[in-house]
């Protein structure tokens, strides 16, 4: 979203949250325009209703599960958190929403067999309240540093839940790393859907294999594309199918099909979040999603 004000900022991340509400107009999402691939057909409403579903499953614990190596699940049915363990400490990528992290995030660590108050680092995904509005009552009951995209530090400090200063312990760049523990985060900077979206890239190793795990930021344009959401797409969609991909995550479970992969996951059988075909699949909709967009728009305005 391109939006100069933090607060403004906010206030679309929280209309966001309602499937029923537009990111920009008080309407639902279009319906319009429609892109297929893969044989399923997409447009903006149905993309927003898949990564969100309802607002019950936004708050519903997902079973905690393990995905590879030292990478774990511990959102909701439909937004994404996930824990990185290490020897010394853990991390946490997304916090979700604040009412999410005593009964999802927290509950889910320890369902796991871990301790929250192990949790050092914070880490997050974008500036929306579906994805960082927790950071603050993590915070609190943990102790953890919490790392911002530079480029989303405005958007984050108007994140106020309940009144709550967003806390920012350290503001990286493009490009910069977390070393912890034996484990090494890259932030690579993706924006487009916020400013600072935040593709993070990392190594897993399991059953004497490494693997490139992928935390992928939402491509998705929401509402109007104006000429700089345009431009950072732009960047954003080539530097994303560059990156070494063998599993691919997402913000939304939906995005890499985390449900029918589960389900799928079974004792001697092949680990199916390892899925190279699948890394750019997201990436597909969405691009295929903008430059329709950037078409009907271009259309209206002859």
């Amino acid at each position: 979203m391109n939006n100069k004000s933090g607060q403004f900022v906010c206030v679309v991340a929280a209309l966001i949250a309602a499937p029923a509400v537009s990111t920009a107009q008080n309407r639902g999402p279009a319906d319009h325009p429609n892109v297929t691939i893969g044989g399923q057909n997409y447009n903006p409403k149905v993309i927003l209703g898949r990564n969100m579903g309802t607002p019950a499953d936004q708050e519903m614990q997902f079973p905690p599960h393990k995905i590879i190596g030292n990478v774990y699940y511990i959102g909701s049915k439909t937004l994404s958190s996930f824990l990185i363990v290490t020897p010394v400490g853990n991390i946490v990528m997304d916090t979700t929403y604040e009412r999410n992290v005593r009964p999802v995030i927290q509950k889910s660590v320890e369902d796991l067999g871990f301790k929250f108050s192990d949790t050092k680092f914070i880490l997050g995904n974008h500036a929306h309240g579906d994805h960082m509005e927790g950071d603050a009552l993590a915070k609190e009951l943990s102790g953890v540093q919490v790392w911002v995209m530079a480029e989303d530090e405005a958007a984050l400090r108007a994140m106020k839940p309940g009144g709550k200063e967003h806390p920012i312990d350290k503001v990286f760049h493009d490009g910069d790393t977390l070393s912890f523990g034996g484990t090494t985060l890259t932030a690579h900077l993706t924006p487009g859907h916020t400013h600072g979206c935040t593709t993070w890239t990392m190594k897993a190793t399991d059953a004497g294999k490494t693997y490139d795990v992928v935390f992928h930021c939402s491509l998705r344009a929401g509402g109007r594309i104006t000429p700089d959401i345009e431009a950072e797409l732009n960047r954003s969609f080539p530097l994303v199918r560059a990156l070494p991909c063998d599993v691919p995550l997402g913000d939304h479970g939906a995005q890499y099909d985390m449900q029918e992969k589960l389900a799928k996951l079974k004792a001697g059988a092949p680990n199916p979040f390892i899925d190279p075909k699948g890394c750019n699949i997201e990436t597909d909709i969405e691009e295929a999603m903008f430059h329709a967009i950037l078409k009907e728009q271009a259309e209206a305005a002859k």
